[in-house]
């Protein structure tokens, strides 16, 4: 045990006065009875000593350690969620330690009373900013948690579950807010996507009731793009393209089937295939580009007309001579 200096302040109902009063070595083994009584003398000695000094916190620090106990008796309500419970005491450890701030010995209010409060609402905080799959507005977590109550409460009242409308002018919100409320509520947990689907689902997980991007389509849309790139070849490089990828032959076999060499035939292949890639991009760019086009056209045309309207020159020399 180490003794506190001796200070003159008044005794406490606990019969421990403030100048016999000793810490013990280990705060956290002391029984919840003398922790009580223990906290009492050592919130009087607390209001005598100067903020940020050594003795102030050394006498903080104890209240910490010998009231630790309320810290995890607000943690047990919060045992079977997700988060880690070393986690959950650890935020209600900071609860404790503005409890300790805030508490005022001279008005007789036993400080469990006043903790414990402050504590818990540490660690709902704890779990309404990190808890949530999704992030949601703060308005909407609060309304979550109002229409989960009002619901309970107006079913007992009313005997049955009440209308979205009922709830609505209960709360006093709108049938718009409610629907956004209960919206919102459904990014408080995500599900895995290896869940089953439905209570009798035969194993079946979610992604296999997922629409997914059939490769096949995109297929069928180049192919069909390419139809009249190929109708508008000439009959050699048609020829070509089937022995190179329809025949499977070489270069080399290309050559000697038509009779030019292997460096032509490559050249032949690297020109087709530059026109074929170049027609499906154009087609890729959609009527945008036509369009843009067509708005150039007409207006080439205007200038042509424009130049064919203009008299000839050697009218204009004869007017002139006139």
């Amino acid at each position: 045990m180490t003794p506190l200096p001796r200070d003159t302040a008044d005794p406490v109902h606990t019969g421990l006065t403030v100048d016999t009063v000793e810490i013990p070595e280990n705060p956290l083994a002391v029984s919840t009875d003398d922790a009580r009584s223990l906290s009492v003398a050592l919130f009087h000695r607390l209001c005598s000593l100067a903020e940020g000094t050594a003795e102030y916190s050394y006498v903080r620090n104890t209240l910490v350690e010998l009231n630790l106990s309320l810290v995890k008796y607000a943690a047990r309500r919060f045992r079977n969620r997700s988060e880690p419970f070393e986690d959950i005491v650890q935020v209600g450890t900071i609860g404790l330690i503005k409890a300790i701030n805030r508490y005022d010995v001279e008005r007789g209010v036993e400080f469990a009373t006043f903790a414990v409060p402050t504590i818990t609402g540490e660690m709902k905080r704890f779990f309404r900013d990190t808890s949530w799959s999704v992030k949601v507005p703060r308005r909407l977590q609060e309304l979550r948690l109002d229409m989960a109550k009002s619901c309970d409460a107006m079913e007992q009242d009313l005997g049955r579950r009440p209308t979205d409308h009922e709830l609505a002018e209960h709360l006093g919100v709108s049938d718009d807010a409610l629907a956004e409320g209960r919206q919102a509520a459904n990014c408080y947990v995500a599900e895995s996507l290896s869940t089953s689907v439905g209570q009798d689902s035969d194993g079946g997980s979610l992604p296999r009731s997922l629409g997914s991007e059939e490769e096949v389509y995109q297929r069928i849309e180049d192919l069909e793009t390419l139809k009249p790139l190929l109708g508008a070849l000439g009959e050699r490089d048609r020829l070509v393209l089937q022995l190179r990828f329809g025949d499977e032959l070489t270069q080399s076999q290309i050559g000697e089937r038509l009779g030019i060499s292997q460096m032509h035939v490559s050249r032949l292949l690297s020109r087709i295939m530059a026109k074929l890639r170049a027609g499906m991009l154009e087609d890729a760019e959609g009527a945008g580009s036509t369009e843009a086009r067509d708005r150039r056209q007409p207006q080439g045309k205007e200038e042509d007309g424009a130049r064919t309207e203009s008299p000839p020159p050697s009218r204009l020399r004869g007017g002139v001579g006139t």
